[in-house]
């Protein structure tokens, strides 16, 4: 991916990658999966919350602690995904609100619509994006 993601709690960097992978999916905004490398995985610690997803697989879940700040399950990776998204393994992506700041290039990201889906909305989106009440089986 091209643009530089930044991903930012209580004022310092969690997150800083131009090395990420954005996974579409219809009606969604891009979810961003950025490389172990590239994140302060110190603020990471593993969660007990699995889900599943029936083209990526398990995924496993990470509580951000920060400065005595605690957010539950405000990331997620897939640590043996399908093979048709090998490319994810162990890269690691955040719900845009469960930070105080996303970027994506120059563009502050708003969080996608409800409380299930991970996708980061920019001002550059065009279409409808689910995650709203009334969405969920689109």
């Amino acid at each position: 991916m091209a643009e530089r993601l930044r991903v930012v709690l209580a004022g310092i960097p969690i997150a800083d990658s131009e090395a990420a992978f954005r996974v579409l999916e219809t009606h969604h905004a891009p979810t961003y999966y950025i490389p172990q490398s590239d994140i302060l995985m110190s603020a990471l610690v593993p969660a007990s919350r699995e889900t599943w997803c029936e083209w990526k697989g398990r995924a496993a879940y990470f509580d951000l602690v920060l400065n005595g700040r605690r957010v539950r399950n405000a990331a997620w990776c897939y640590p043996a995904p399908t093979a048709r998204f090998a490319q994810i393994r162990d890269f690691v992506s955040f719900y845009a609100g469960s930070v105080d700041e996303a970027w994506v290039g120059e563009m502050r990201v708003r969080p996608q619509p409800g409380d299930f889906y991970g996708g980061w909305v920019t001002p550059n989106l065009t279409g409808q994006i689910k995650g709203a009440a009334g969405t969920m089986h689109w």
